[in-house]
């Protein structure tokens, strides 16, 4: 093993550099870094093997990883910090170069030898950096694994930017503590949020297109069936919609990837090398965005269907060049570091809080000031809690159900069915196909717009928004488009009839104004305003709530405003 040199001087970010003075003043055993994706956990956690092996605290590292790309991915950063890694270090062959500092491996590769990698573990004194830990306690198998692997480790580094699970599966090495209601949760030792990030500048802001429609289809006795994504539905009508939506053999998908190219082309205008990547369910689902990439931009996608050697090569090269589009499947979403992706097209069944915030991390990581991300996803209650909910925290909560419905029509035998990741054709179930429509943009917490046709004028108006602006410039923004479409609609006699989809829009505008007038007022931003009125009169964020939540509130927030 070659001589470390004195750890790097390159700048590090302010949590960084907090969170490195808390680690080397206390020199734990165990440390948890909970930092929101795209901050620079990996850059944090180098810095802290290179101290380490500078002062002879440690004698060599292991980094385990939860796929087979980010052992490269990790290997090149380490280079970049004086630290060689071997990312080939395989269980056949437990031997290494000595011109090495330490391995990285899998969660999985750890998993099939456990003992193996203990008694490298005991042989020298490790640091061991647990990437993604929430992985740890995978099918259980996996935490009891790096459990006997690690357990003599001199010191261990645990890093997530999802420090939860869906699951009661514990996660090895990290603490919890239980709370006045009885619940055990994960006590992270530092912790830099999505909020915090975005203030810093370290993430981009990302603004949500959600796209609605009439999805038909017709069921084993014959019958044929209608929903509207985004409409009041039960469990069943949401999920056959939501499905619908997604077969890349119907209308939705089509229209969603034109539009999600649109917004792409505008932002490289800006942006040149700007990147999008579609999340698909499975690989026959992946194929088929690929060949609708095609027909639609002309421009033959990168395609990814699983980790191995290859996707991890075809990941980097589509990462160090300019090609438009990238479809993967949703292993490869999760650690994926390409920080130009700007555009992401969420066309998967998958709900849990933990995919979804590991997917849209894909997105976030900001590479100059201005910049921001646009994710298309369906207009489904679970998707738009989510999406409006971007800058909260979680904590993994021991003997408690993770997902609540917050009166999501999903119950939990459909919630459970989506994690799952189903195949796109139930038995019986025939996908007639579904319209596709802008139904809102959510931004900040806030929701802006009004129903409009894919492929409308009103779309494009939404659809080619500057690319370079910060965050009060998008909402400012935001606001003027919606504006113009009433307008425009109330001068040609079209506004939108009284349905319930067109009250709620309604009152989300009413509501959205007078947030904005309490934000002026105050210098609250309207997250904390919108956070804030939930907390008083309970209930999901306003794009997932129902007209009395939202009356509710705009009775609260003019309360707040006397």
């Amino acid at each position: 093993m070659g001589a470390v040199e004195a750890p790097s001087t390159r700048a590090l970010r302010g949590w960084q550099r907090r969170a490195l003075v808390r680690y080397l003043t206390a020199k734990p055993r165990d440390f948890l870094a909970v930092a929101t994706p795209g901050s620079g956990k990996t850059t944090f956690a180098l810095r802290i093997a290179a101290e380490l092996l500078a002062e002879g605290t440690v004698e060599t590292v292991t980094v385990v990883v939860p796929t087979e790309h980010l052992k490269t991915q990790w290997a090149t950063a380490a280079a970049q910090h004086n630290i060689a890694l071997d990312p080939k270090f395989s269980n056949s062959n437990s031997q290494t170069s000595s011109e090495y500092h330490g391995v990285v491996v899998t969660y999985a590769q750890v998993a099939s030898h456990p003992t193996r990698h203990r008694v490298r573990t005991e042989n020298r004194k490790t640091l061991v950096v647990f990437d993604e830990i929430h992985h740890g306690g995978d099918a259980k198998t996996w935490g009891d694994a790096i459990r006997e692997a690690f357990d003599d480790a001199t010191r261990r580094l645990a890093l997530t930017g999802t420090p939860f699970r869906s699951d009661d599966s514990p996660i090895p090495f990290v603490t919890y503590e239980t709370g006045p209601d009885g619940f055990a949760r994960s006590q992270a030792d530092h912790t830099y949020g999505y909020a915090e990030a975005l203030a810093d500048g370290v993430v981009r802001p990302v603004m949500f297109m959600a796209y609605s429609g009439e999805a038909r289809w017709r069921d084993s006795a014959g019958e044929e069936h209608a929903a509207r994504l985004g409409e009041p539905l039960t469990a069943e009508q949401t999920a056959r919609a939501w499905k619908t939506a997604l077969n890349p053999a119907g209308e939705w998908m089509p229209a969603v990837i034109a539009a999600a190219d649109t917004r792409l082309r505008g932002l490289r205008q800006h942006v040149p090398d700007a990147g999008g990547m579609i999340i698909a369910s499975d690989q026959t689902a992946a194929r088929a965005y690929a060949d609708l990439l095609l027909r639609i931009t002309g421009e033959a996608p990168t395609v990814v269907l699983s980790d191995d050697p290859g996707s991890s090569d075809r990941i980097s090269q589509f990462a160090t060049g300019t090609s438009c589009w990238l479809v993967a499947v949703r292993m490869v979403s999760e650690g994926v570091d390409v920080p130009r992706l700007a555009v992401g097209v969420y066309a998967t069944s998958a709900s849990t809080p933990l995919f979804f915030a590991q997917a849209i991390g894909r997105f976030v990581r900001s590479r100059r000031p201005g910049e921001s991300a646009s994710i298309f996803l369906p207009s489904v209650p679970n998707l738009l809690l989510l999406a409006s909910e971007m800058e909260a925290q979680r904590n993994h909560v021991l003997g408690k159900p993770h997902r609540e419905t917050l009166e999501d029509p999903l119950d939990a035998e459909l919630a459970d069915q989506r994690r799952d990741e189903p195949d796109l054709q139930e038995k019986g179930i025939e996908y007639l196909g579904a319209d596709a429509e802008l139904d809102q943009v959510i931004f900040d917490g806030s929701s802006f717009g009004t129903a409009t046709p894919a492929g409308s004028d009103e779309e494009a108006d939404y659809l080619g928004i500057p690319g370079l602006l910060d965050a009060a410039s998008m909402r400012d923004l935001l606001r003027r488009r919606q504006e113009e479409q009433l307008t425009k609609r109330t001068a040609a006699g079209t506004e939108a009839p009284r349905t319930t989809h067109g009250q709620l829009r309604e009152l989300r505008r009413e509501l959205n104004a007078l947030v904005s007038a309490t934000h002026h007022r105050t210098g609250r931003s309207h997250g904390w305003i919108h956070n804030e009125l939930r907390r008083v009169c309970g209930g999901p964020p306003v794009a997932a709530a129902n007209s009395e939540q939202i009356q509710a509130r705009i009775e609260a927030v003019r309360s707040l405003q006397a």
